[in-house]
């Protein structure tokens, strides 16, 4: 049983969705956004690290799984982005969490089942593979693809490590 946290940063609006996770099932716990209503990159910076740190204490979750940083058009956002993913994750070490990281494209892939899907998309999946009576707004529902990929992920690299598979043999033992 694990509870994986799942963070979708931003500078304006980090999203943010816990879920836990017990055998093969997965369960919502919680998810929402951090909202920075000031206007300086400081000022947001402190309250998404003050937000990580909260939802991290309030949902005590064993991984901490956050969206890989992409290029984007724009220099100048990828680089707010950037700032608001650090703080994030420096949250996350503070309070002693293993940091897994993964792209975009590749949560996409994982719970749409292509790495080209919308936002609209990830949000209707999320909605119906947790099982949840509405649909999330999109930064949530994107934290929330992203704590799913990290517990599909983890899973497969798990009955790896438990030996179903000798990969220096190529075969199951």
């Amino acid at each position: 049983m694990s509870i994986i946290l799942g963070i979708d940063p931003g500078s304006r609006i980090t999203g943010y969705g816990v879920i836990q996770e017990v055998g093969r099932s997965l369960h919502y716990i919680a998810s929402g956004c951090i909202k920075t209503e000031v206007d300086d990159i400081p000022g947001r910076l402190k309250i998404i690290y003050a937000g990580v740190t909260q939802i991290i204490e309030q949902f005590n979750p064993d991984f901490f799984a956050i969206e890989k940083i992409f290029m984007a058009k724009n220099a100048d956002s990828a680089f707010k982005l950037g700032q608001a993913r650090g703080v994030a994750i420096v949250a996350a070490v503070n309070l002693n969490l293993p940091i897994f990281e993964y792209a975009a494209r590749q949560v996409k892939q994982t719970v749409v089942g292509t790495g080209a899907a919308d936002k609209h998309q990830v949000q209707q999946m999320v909605t119906r593979l947790l099982q949840l009576g509405s649909t999330p707004q999109a930064d949530a529902a994107d934290a929330l693809a992203i704590a799913i990929t990290h517990s599909h992920l983890w899973r497969n690299i798990e009955r790896i490590n438990n030996g179903f598979l000798d990969l220096r043999k190529g075969r199951l033992r």
